[in-house]
């Protein structure tokens, strides 16, 4: 059902109010430039500040923004599995192609709990839903047992894998096979992912590099390989870059380098550190990417 370089796409802000019209430009530039779908609310769309209205705002000017061209992959998580199906529901209402649900953070439940919660949501709501395994941010693990018994849940169709682990993205791949479609949760470990059998990317650096992004993972599923792991190698530097500090401060920065947004977050995240800028703005350069005042290269 989705394949391809997906964006976990920001949430550009402006005096504290989400930047309706950057939003807006910064979903033109991906599907312009090849993106296969956009996954609004996200990590990376800062959605943990979000308030409801604004979570909802966002998931609809998305859909509208995008007007069918690319499919929207609605951020609809949360550690309250009734606070899940409200936004999961409000995803589906206003014309969301499917759903990405975080697992449950902080509350640390079990696999039994984690079972259940998305068993919830999934019969809540009859949308397509993916689920996404971050144990980085979230402190558990969704185990591919687990992972294996979800999908004999007909609605729930995928998941982003961000544990880190080849291992655990086979056995997934391995117990679930087509019943499950395995997208990579990190830019670095796309190609090793999509060698062991996944469909794709929801991809951070596709904020900035989405017509590279989308060469990368169709090299590969159309065969060209070698091509595949080219750019893997060229675009390795800047995946590294997009973590200098916590997703999304580098990303958003370097979009505010290249011009795109605002440089703008919401507490508890801030701008970057003189040192990580200085970084970032090296990397940026020798990728072309910087308008002609920020530096050479272009």
């Amino acid at each position: 059902m989705f394949s391809g370089s997906m964006v976990a796409i920001v949430t550009p802000f402006c005096n504290g109010l989400v930047d309706e019209k950057g939003l807006q430009e910064l979903i033109a530039f991906q599907i312009e430039k090849g993106t296969s779908a956009i996954v609004p609310c996200g990590t990376t769309g800062e959605s943990a500040t979000l308030s409801h209205e604004e979570h909802s705002r966002v998931v609809a000017l998305t859909i509208e923004a995008a007007n069918r061209r690319v499919p929207v992959i609605a951020g609809t998580g949360s550690n309250s599995t009734e606070e899940a199906i409200q936004l999961t529901r409000k995803a589906k209402e206003a014309g969301a192609d499917a759903a990405l649900l975080i697992t449950p953070y902080y509350n640390k439940p079990t696999q039994e709990g984690l079972y259940l919660h998305y068993k919830a949501v999934a019969e809540a709501v009859d949308l397509p839903l993916i689920l996404y395994n971050v144990p980085g941010r979230t402190s558990v693990n969704l185990e591919p047992k687990t992972v294996e018994r979800l999908s004999q849940i007909e609605n729930i169709v995928g998941i982003k894998e961000a544990s880190g682990s080849l291992t655990q993205v086979t056995e997934i791949i391995q117990r679930c096979g087509d019943k499950m479609a395995v997208f990579s949760g990190d830019d670095a470990l796309t190609l090793p992912i999509l060698a062991v059998g996944g469909k794709g990317v929801i991809s951070v650096a596709a904020n900035i590099i989405p017509d590279r992004m989308a060469e990368l993972v169709n090299s590969f599923l159309q065969g060209d390989w070698a091509r595949a792991q080219e750019l893997n190698l060229a675009l390795y530097p800047l995946f590294q870059a997009m973590f200098y500090e916590t997703n999304p401060i580098p990303v958003k920065t370097a979009l505010w380098l290249m011009g795109m947004i605002r440089e703008e977050f919401r507490l508890p995240l801030c701008s970057m550190s003189e040192w990580n800028l200085s970084k970032l703005k090296d990397v940026l350069a020798k990728y072309q990417l910087l308008p002609p005042h920020q530096g050479e290269g272009v």
